[in-house]
């Protein structure tokens, strides 16, 4: 019998058992699948352009080592397409600059100080990276740089053994010190050096553990649990930008549950996303309401489902979507109030939401797009409720419509993946009351283009009719007809002339 690994999702299912086993006959399941991912990875990497091998063959003519490292060769044993060609060498910049022009590609200093020079030809793009170890001072927020003098040295700093993984040109042959293939055929996290010395050496790699459980499906062991509940408050030394940007590979990765979970059950999302991880409060042990933290997760998981075009394609990975679906309710652990009649509400959770949205993704320094557009959902996701109780008027569905503006299709995958119930009943109610919506849009949308909506008079129209100059009366006076079209449809320039010049004469 062979131990199973103490994981993560071992975790999950056997609440850290450390008696729980694994039989023979998946021991002979793991050497199979061993054996497939040798031909992936082989098949893979002998069909490595032309071009890659010739800038093997000139490294190599001069007497210096190159070697394809981490995440394409990972993604070689995977059976992935190698989309990035990122590579080490034992040659410093310099040297390393002068073969990639040798090789005939356009150079460029992409990292000099960290050692990394990038070039292209033919379309490709390559990084070649020296030798090196990588580690943070504790009160900076910028690593240190030293060159390493070995291959085997240089996978041996990096974040896990999965990465840790090289292939020497031109010759393919595999380097793999820290039993990286072992840990990629068993699913798992591992860092080559004890878990707590390679997080403190880079605290970033707390958030790559969760991203590339997310990214790959992958668990993480107990040691790298451990180390990332232990050490996520240095996660503070890290600079905003580069937490940002793993928290959205995270997220618009295959499996973002997975990586999310992680981060709340470590810690880690008390350090980055606090109000996600305070969604947990609002379990309530009377029953008097769902678990909001596990509502989300599910949602999240619904709100990937919908991501469909109108074709049914996947165009891809949503990332908008899906931080509205982890922030929708973010704003109940705020507004909680427990009713005289003993139930439970959480009236304006959606505003309170939303402000709240906008303040975590500015200080994780979202872009302000991105920001507004996740914040503008998260504040609409409540409107479509109510519309199977009382009939929407056409003005209604128009304002709806309006209201959500470019994000009207988000909003409405947002909506059908609110739903969470396990009363079959009512979720069919309410998926059928969205689709009843959506095709009173397309009605609307037919007979009058409903998504660009605007008053049946043009600002300039108006000053010229009312003998106004730019200014507040003008928006006044446009907001007026503009209210008259949601209501009443279009009137035709003649009729929003006579009505405008009644209201206008009536203000006077």
């Amino acid at each position: 019998m062979t131990r199973r690994y103490d994981s993560w999702h071992s975790w999950r299912v056997t609440k850290q058992n450390p008696d729980s086993f694994i039989s023979e006959t998946d021991v002979n399941t793991g050497l199979n699948q061993r054996a497939r991912m040798l031909a992936q990875g082989h098949q893979t990497l002998s069909s490595l352009p032309a071009a890659i091998l010739e800038l093997g063959s000139i490294f190599s003519r001069y007497g210096v080592e190159l070697a394809l490292v981490g995440g394409p060769v990972r993604d070689a044993f995977l059976g992935m397409p190698i989309h990035d060609f990122d590579f080490t060498t034992s040659a410093e910049p310099e040297e390393t600059l002068r073969l990639l022009t040798e090789w005939g590609g356009n150079t460029w200093e992409i990292g000099r100080d960290f050692g990394t020079i990038g070039a292209t030809k033919n379309g490709l793009v390559v990084e070649v990276t020296t030798y090196r170890s990588e580690a943070y001072d504790p009160t900076s927020r910028k690593p240190e740089v030293s060159y390493g003098d070995s291959l085997e040295g240089d996978l041996t700093r990096r974040d896990f053994t999965v990465n840790a993984m090289a292939v020497r040109l031109p010759q393919l042959e595999l380097v793999d010190p820290c039993g990286g293939l072992d840990d990629l055929v068993a699913g798992v996290l591992h860092t080559p050096a004890p878990a707590t010395q390679s997080f403190d050496d880079d605290p970033l790699r707390i958030m790559r553990a969760a991203r590339f459980s997310a990214q790959l499906g992958f668990d993480v062991t107990a040691d790298v649990m451990k180390a990332m509940a232990e050490l996520s408050p240095r996660l503070s030394i890290v600079s905003v930008e580069r937490i940002q940007a793993e928290l959205t590979r995270l997220v618009v990765s295959p499996y973002p549950r997975r990586g999310i979970e992680l981060m709340v059950h470590t810690g880690v999302a008390d350090v980055v996303l606090p109000e996600l991880a305070s969604l947990r409060e609002t379990v309530d042990e009377h029953g008097k309401h769902k678990d909001v933290y596990e509502h989300t997760l599910t949602v999240l998981d619904q709100a990937i489902g919908f991501e469909t075009d109108a074709d049914g394609e996947v165009p891809g990975p949503d990332f908008v979507l899906r931080m509205a679906a982890l922030m929708h309710d973010i704003g109940k652990p705020a507004t909680r109030r427990y009713e005289s009649d003993g139930s439970v509400s959480f009236h304006a959770h959606d505003v309170i939401g939303a402000r709240i949205t906008t303040k975590r993704m500015k200080q994780l320094r979202f872009d302000k797009q991105t920001t507004k557009d996740v914040s503008r959902l998260v504040e609409l996701h409540l409107r479509f409720h109510g519309y199977g109780e009382q009939a929407w008027s056409d003005s209604a569905v128009r304002r709806y419509v309006t209201d959500a503006g470019p994000l009207l299709s988000r909003l409405n995958r947002l909506t059908r993946a609110d739903c969470t119930t396990r009363n079959k009943r009512k979720a069919r109610w309410l998926q059928a009351g969205m689709d009843d919506l959506e095709a009173r849009i397309k009605q609307l949308k037919e007979q009058e283009e409903v998504d660009a909506i605007r008053p049946d008079l043009d600002g300039k129209q108006i000053m010229e009719l009312l003998d106004l100059k730019p200014g507040r009366e003008v928006g006044i006076a446009r907001k007026f007809l503009l209210d008259l079209r949601m209501e009443e449809g279009p009137l035709g320039e003649e009729e929003a002339r006579k009505r405008l010049l009644t209201w206008w004469n009536e203000q006077q």
